[in-house]
């Protein structure tokens, strides 16, 4: 874990020791703003099958700092038909993914140096279990009164449990490249488009991961929320999937 070490090191030096990266004031409200997303489908009759999405993301938006906290889960269970016509219920999903981001507010505003790190777990996945840490550099790239696209990059390190074909596990880590990338249109005072991006690329792995929503407001408090998530990894053991889909609708709740 040296590696990581000299990463964090190397991102709050830059901050301490350069004079010019100071705050700038921007019309951003501080505080905390947290959403909590669900979403359930249950069947019954010939088919019987549950499922269960959820998610809370949380921001807080201090004077010098930005901070992004992230957890959700994906449950399901089908019914299955063995040979001789007996019926069980079997899991088929359960995924866990936290994620927390903090960036330093530059000079420039929309601009920042951030430390990211997230854990994901995955019973059926090509990895049972993936980590990553990374620090670099965020920016705005358009700004307009409706629609934003920010991004940011910088060097990391990551942790993963591939899956082999004898159900056992082969660690992985080394160092990545991670990019990522975030557009939020404003279609209407009731509607927002949201698409994101990021990528982490490394010798034995390139994961990435797109989430694509809409976001209609219901009122002040409640949304209903469309999306679709993909999940990709470059390497897989045989026998499992490089890419990974999900369908969703949500209901949101501010606060």
């Amino acid at each position: 874990m040296n590696k990581v070490t000299y990463l964090l090191a190397g991102a709050a030096s830059l901050i301490s020791l350069n004079p010019a990266l100071v705050y700038a004031q921007s019309d951003e409200k501080l505080g905390w703003e947290v959403a909590a997303e669900l979403g359930v489908i249950a069947t019954s009759g010939n088919t019987e099958t549950t499922s269960i999405q959820g998610k809370i993301s949380a921001t807080q938006r201090l004077a010098y700092w930005h901070n992004e906290y992230i957890f959700s889960t994906l449950f399901k269970e089908d019914q299955v038909t063995a040979d001789d016509g007996t019926k069980t219920t079997e899991k088929t999903a359960e995924k866990y993914f936290l994620s927390a981001k903090s960036a330093y507010q530059l000079q420039q505003e929309h601009s920042n140096l951030f430390v990211y790190g997230s854990h994901a777990e995955d019973e059926f996945g090509a990895y049972s279990e993936y980590s990553t840490l990374s620090v670099g550099y965020g920016t705005r790239l358009y700004n307009a009164d409706t629609m934003q696209l920010d991004i940011e990059i910088g060097p990391g390190y990551f942790q993963g449990e591939r899956v082999l074909d004898n159900d056992t596990v082969q660690d992985e880590s080394g160092v990545i490249l991670r990019g990522a990338a975030s557009y939020a249109w404003q279609i209407s005072e009731a509607a927002e488009f949201k698409q994101t991006l990021s990528v982490e690329s490394g010798d034995d792995n390139t994961r990435t991961i797109a989430e694509t929503s809409l976001t209609t407001r219901i009122n002040n408090s409640l949304q209903m929320k469309v999306g679709f998530d993909v999940a990709n990894d470059s390497k897989v053991t045989e026998g499992k999937e490089n890419t990974d889909t999900t369908t969703y609708v949500n209901l949101v709740y501010k606060f």
